[in-house]
């Protein structure tokens, strides 16, 4: 996964989800040593130590492994007991298993280990405001702009189709781990872990 939407889309979990208008803006590699990415797999999560206002309660993805292009099925319930006011902040670290060792990767071309100053212009980027949010947190009575009221937020399980994913030629296959942490008005208001593996198709693709 790649791309200041694709960290998102990740860390979206360990918020409140997007939905499948996440995925179209996931970038295209012009790049002849880029790779398709075909499964994501060893899916896991955790709340980071320590007493934040926020937290994920409950967070599943399926099938596992996850086949790309494909469906996949997410459901998520989080709270936090602030609201999320502009400023939001989100800030990616993001490692890969090389050779026995957590090794950090930077941030380039905003895809790694970056920080993103704007979360809730990203989020009108998504989702322009004065339109209804889409389906199906429209129903489930999730915002997808800020601010974000201090309460529960429960995405029964939904189906998301993700599309052909292009990956920059350093994140080629291997176990990868990430931590958001994500701040509101200069406060940290909530930190999870991720760790996932990554399998891209066999060969060197050119993305036309």
């Amino acid at each position: 996964m790649a791309a200041p939407i694709a960290s998102l889309a990740l860390c979206a979990l360990l918020a409140f989800p997007v939905s499948e208008a996440a995925m179209r803006l996931l970038p295209v590699y012009n790049d002849p040593h880029s790779w398709r990415l075909s499964r994501v797999s060893a899916f896991s999560w955790s709340n980071c130590e320590g007493t934040f206002p926020g937290k994920i309660c409950s967070l599943s993805l399926t099938p596992d492994p996850i086949t790309i292009p494909g469906e996949l099925n997410v459901a998520v319930e989080g709270n936090t007991s602030v609201p999320l006011i502009t400023p939001v902040k989100l800030a990616i670290k993001m490692q890969k298993h090389v050779l026995g060792l957590w090794v950090d990767i930077p941030c380039v071309d905003n895809i790694g280990s970056c920080t993103y100053d704007d979360v809730c212009g990203i989020l009108d980027s998504l989702f322009p405001p004065g339109e209804p949010c889409p389906e199906p947190l429209a129903s489930c009575g999730i915002p997808c702009h800020c601010p974000f009221q201090a309460g529960v937020y429960t995405l029964p399980e939904s189906t998301i189709q993700v599309p052909d994913v292009s990956l920059p030629s350093w994140a080629t296959n291997g176990d990868y781990r990430l931590t958001g942490t994500m701040s509101s008005e200069d406060k940290e208001v909530g930190c999870a872990k991720i760790s996932f593996s990554l399998q891209s198709a066999s060969g060197w693709h050119w993305l036309k």
